[in-house]
């Protein structure tokens, strides 16, 4: 899946999720989802890289489960290089949306495969 199909997929998982779950993620504006999704975009390919390498050990020592908590960590950041029309109540709120989120692209990425 490419990476303007990628920003608008979790643009769109941003607002559901942030209307099913309004005390978990808050995110202002239609505008504000899919500014978070192009930050989310561009720090999973500078950033994500590097943190992978570093907690690698750790990544092998859980049988990849960390990576949960590396993807929470990129929304965090996230969040905060948005501002304040984009935020999450917490850190377990972050990993709940890191699962569905890649739960969600996983499912998109083998449809469009498919196709």
């Amino acid at each position: 899946m490419g990476f303007w199909k990628r920003v608008l997929v979790n643009a769109l998982i941003f607002l559901a999720l942030a209307g099913f779950f309004p005390h978990l993620i808050y995110v202002s504006s239609i505008w504000m989802a899919l500014g978070a999704s192009l930050v989310l975009g561009v720090l999973n390919a500078l950033i994500k890289p590097v943190l992978l390498i570093l907690s690698l050990p750790i990544t092998i020592l859980t049988l990849g489960l960390f990576s949960v908590v590396i993807n929470a960590i990129m929304l965090q950041l996230t969040a905060w290089f948005v501002g304040s029309g984009f935020a999450f109540s917490g850190f377990g709120a972050s990993i709940l949306t890191a699962v569905i989120i890649s739960l969600v692209n996983a499912i998109v990425s083998d449809r469009f495969a498919r196709d």
